[in-house]
């Protein structure tokens, strides 16, 4: 059986990878990763990139086992995005 983790505060962890992405990491990622993903393990600071969020998430577990990450796109909002197409214009 795998072993899962809980954060204990609700929004820690996101938070604190929200900050360590603002305040040491996005300066030096974003001039030449823009599009990439980076998993970071807050408490570190340490960081891994990929093409994609699994890969970005993989490369993390595997150097840091027993650590949880907070997932972001680099220069972009919000790591993936939610919507569609609203149905008004196609019916009607």
């Amino acid at each position: 059986m795998a072993h899962q983790q809980t954060i204990p505060v609700p929004g820690r962890l996101s938070e604190a990878g929200k900050r360590v992405y603002e305040e040491r990491l996005k300066a030096v990622l974003e001039p030449d990763h823009i599009g990439e993903f980076v998993a970071i393990e807050p408490e570190s600071g340490r960081y891994f990139l990929g093409e994609s969020g699994l890969e970005a998430m993989l490369s993390a577990r595997e150097a840091m086992p027993g650590s949880l990450f907070f997932l972001a796109r680099v220069g972009y909002p919000a790591a993936n995005k939610i919507g569609g197409r609203s149905l008004k214009k196609w019916v009607g």
